[in-house]
């Protein structure tokens, strides 16, 4: 290309200089025999000499289609959590392993939701062939609103009866429940749940705990809202045991960050785990099997969790209402409880 030449930036650009329809252009490019075969080597050369490339965004608009998935990580629970979470990270990459395996691009977003209507305004943008939330939050009832008009939406999350949009996640409450029952068995009477219960999921979880409880005679277990961004997370821990530790000997944190920054808090204090007190995570994240003890926790299966919601996400899109689908949580017993 010449000093001084134009730039060709769109398919029109290239058809005036080819002397042909954009339409022609279109279907050379896409290599469609419906095109002279001289023409159609012409306009590619054409093309090469000036380094153009189709806009393929807006080539799947015209389809009607986009390419792309939102992955959207909503938090008006916890404005400081990060996406470099572990379980984020854990979740988030399984997701787009799945989603770019089967041909889309991901588009992320960390969304502190500031109007009634920020999911709205996702799903309504016109860029996204579908959307994959990972988590409810506090939005739990917003998720309902925008399901009743958007079916390309899954959740991963709780699901409660007469719920209208689809989620895919663990059984909470049977996992709460094996995480008390765990505690129990080790001889355990008085328990406390560490995590907030703004949250579908973690309010299930405690009232799980709360269940085993019951079964086994025992007073209903302390709630200790606990942040999960950790940030915040180690000093509200610490101020729990400066107030409460005489008087717990069994732990069920809301999530396997929790219980490892308890760990470190409990044994800074010579606190010995499991002997003094017993300690039960949630999520069997790799880190889990790393700490000292090595902890105890619910397993909750994210590589299949991602591999639901997406099939689930792309039968949607295709016009089938995939129902909700129900992990089993598994207790992982290792040396913490």
């Amino acid at each position: 290309m010449g000093q001084g030449t134009a730039a060709i930036r769109t398919l029109a650009d290239l058809a005036r200089l080819a002397g042909v329809s954009t339409g022609t252009v279109s279907r050379a490019l896409s290599n469609k025999t419906t095109v002279n075969p001289v023409t159609g080597d012409r306009i590619r050369a054409l093309a090469a000499a000036y380094a153009f490339h189709p806009n393929q965004m807006a080539s799947r608009l015209r389809k009607g289609c986009t390419g792309v998935v939102g992955v959207v990580v909503p938090l008006g629970h916890e404005h400081s959590q990060r996406l470099s979470d572990p379980f984020f990270m854990a979740l988030l990459g399984h997701l787009a392993d799945e989603l770019t395996a089967r041909g889309y691009e991901v588009m992320l977003s960390r969304v502190i939701p500031d109007s009634d209507d920020w999911l709205d305004r996702i799903v309504g943008s016109g860029m996204l062939d579908g959307v994959l939330l990972v988590g409810q939050s506090d939005q739990f009832d917003t998720i309902e609103r925008v399901a009743a008009q958007y079916r390309p939406l899954v959740a991963w999350g709780e699901h409660r009866p007469g719920q209208r949009h689809c989620a895919i996640g663990v059984d909470n409450r049977s996992g709460g429940r094996l995480a008390g029952e765990a505690l129990i068995r080790r001889g355990r009477r008085n328990l406390a749940f560490l995590g907030e219960c703004r949250t579908p999921e973690l309010a299930a979880r405690y009232a799980g705990l709360c269940d085993a409880a019951a079964s086994a005679g025992l007073a209903l277990p302390l709630q200790l809202d606990t942040h999960l961004a950790t940030a915040a997370m180690s000093s509200q821990i610490a101020a729990h045991l400066d107030h409460l530790s005489h008087a717990i000997d069994g732990v069920a944190a809301a999530s396997d960050v929790i219980a490892m920054q308890l760990l470190r808090l409990l044994a800074d204090r010579n606190i010995a785990v499991p002997d003094t007190v017993s300690v039960t995570g949630f999520d069997d994240l790799p880190l889990s099997e790393q700490t000292v003890p090595r902890l105890t926790t619910i397993r909750q299966d994210i590589v299949r969790g991602a591999s639901l919601m997406v099939a689930t996400l792309i039968a949607r899109m295709s016009g089938h209402d995939e129902p909700t689908d129900r992990l089993i949580p598994l207790l992982i017993e290792r040396d913490s409880a």
